[in-house]
């Protein structure tokens, strides 16, 4: 356990951002499961644009890796064209 004012108040705010980044991520991660799943491609378009807005606020974020998000919009964009 923490014996400084400011290691408790460390352990706090890790607590805080681990679970608004996993919030995040975790809702990122639905939108794309969605996405997969649509067969519909005027939908499949509109989410793409939820998508991508979703896996470039996580990369701002320094949450996933800009390339990883960089890749998963290209896949994604291919999934949405072949549609």
């Amino acid at each position: 356990m923490a014996n400084h004012k400011s290691a408790e108040k460390r352990i706090r705010n890790s607590a805080a951002k681990r679970a608004r980044n996993r919030y995040q991520h975790t809702t990122a991660r639905t939108f794309v499961k969605k996405l997969k799943t649509t067969t519909d491609k005027k939908e499949a378009e509109e989410l793409l644009g939820k998508v991508v807005g979703a896996l470039d606020k996580l990369a701002k974020r320094n949450i996933i890796h800009k390339k990883n998000a960089s890749n998963k919009k290209a896949k994604l964009q291919k999934y949405v064209n072949s549609l």
